[in-house]
């Protein structure tokens, strides 16, 4: 039997939140309703970062993932997307955009790493029609 992963069990609590005997208010949520909370938690792990707390950013960090989660799986009730194709496209995008890394770029500098990664973004982007 293939061992359970606390991201696995992290989406099943989320998908029992969202279930027939969830709760009621987090079934109740949106996108927009939760933004205030995302940008709260945002700021407090940027209090976190600036004070120098790892516990602080640690906790923080776990709220942001909630937000993350949460909006995961309002678009998974609604037939959009869930968080395994989250983390799917953030792997892919990650790949991309390190090509000195996962392909065969040459670089010399952290410089020069930016200015490769801003060039892709900015081709992701064009190809996206954003």
């Amino acid at each position: 039997m293939k061992e359970k992963t606390k991201f696995i069990e992290l989406k099943k609590i989320f998908e029992v939140l969202h279930g027939p005997k969830g709760c009621l208010w987090d079934k109740k949520q949106t996108h927009k309703s939760l933004l205030k909370y995302l940008k709260e938690e945002t700021g407090e792990f940027v209090a976190a970062v600036r004070s120098g707390n790892l516990s602080h950013m640690q906790e923080e960090l776990g709220d942001i993932l909630l937000q993350v989660m949460f909006h995961s799986q309002i678009a998974a009730k609604e037939n959009k997307f869930d968080s395994e194709d989250v983390i799917t496209e953030l792997i892919e995008k990650l790949k991309r955009r390190h090509p000195h890394v996962f392909g065969n770029t040459k670089v010399k500098s952290s410089r020069e790493i930016i200015r490769n990664w801003n060039k892709i973004k900015a081709k992701e982007k064009i190809k996206k029609g954003d």
